[in-house]
């Protein structure tokens, strides 16, 4: 009986374990099924990846076609040998536009940097008001705007170019809608709470899908 619980125990713990760790998504998965409300780049962002990526990886064209229930890879194709000339033909590499002129999105200090806690540390916590306004990095349009991302509150983020997404997480309140374009200062969305019921702006800046520093990019104070 002592080894069974002590079995329980294990599972117990890991599980809780997986529950606490970031925001919860396993990036060794190799296929997500499309749930309503999701775009390519929310899925994207889960997972830390470029859209265009999953785009070419799952024959999508610009990545605007998804629906609910689709299973898409998460993973370069490789030795495939049934496919039609498309599938074969060589993916295209990531694009390496230049950054924009990045701008605060907010005055605070910054309480947590890059890859710190509390947070998904993909970015860093910006101090703020409750209320206060959050302000586009930079000119782009808004590919996603909502609250179904685990461990950013309501989000919001911007497509800047082909290499450059900023992203812009617990807020109070979203004041864009998706594909609206937004110009550099642009009021996008109202300051929230974060962990620890504190009023913070996670900030983040991704390069192909990457996670970045943002203080390599932002202007110095």
């Amino acid at each position: 009986m002592s080894v069974l619980r002590a079995m329980l125990v294990t599972l117990l713990v890991a599980a809780a374990a997986g529950c606490s760790s970031g925001t919860g998504w396993d990036h060794r998965q190799r296929e997500h099924i499309v749930r309503t409300g999701e775009t390519l780049y929310s899925i994207a962002w889960r997972y830390d990846k470029s859209p265009g990526e999953l785009a070419s990886w799952n024959n999508l064209g610009d990545g605007s076609l998804i629906y609910p229930g689709q299973v898409l890879r998460l993973t370069r194709p490789s030795g495939q040998t049934s496919t039609t000339r498309r599938e074969r033909a060589p993916l295209p590499k990531l694009p390496a536009s230049p950054p924009p002129g990045w701008a605060w999105p907010v005055a605070g200090a910054v309480d947590v940097e890059f890859g710190g806690k509390p947070g998904p540390g993909t970015g860093i916590l910006i101090r703020g008001r409750a209320g206060e306004p959050v302000r586009a990095a930079a000119s782009g349009r808004v590919v996603y705007a909502g609250s179904g991302l685990i461990g950013y509150g309501q989000l919001i983020i911007l497509k800047h170019n082909d290499t450059y997404l900023s992203a812009y997480g617990y807020n109070k309140s979203l004041l864009v809608r998706e594909n609206q374009s937004v110009g550099q200062g642009q009021r996008i969305a109202t300051i929230g709470e974060g962990p620890e019921r504190k009023t913070w702006l996670h900030f983040e800046i991704r390069r192909n899908g990457q996670p970045v520093d943002p203080i390599r990019y932002l202007p110095p104070r």
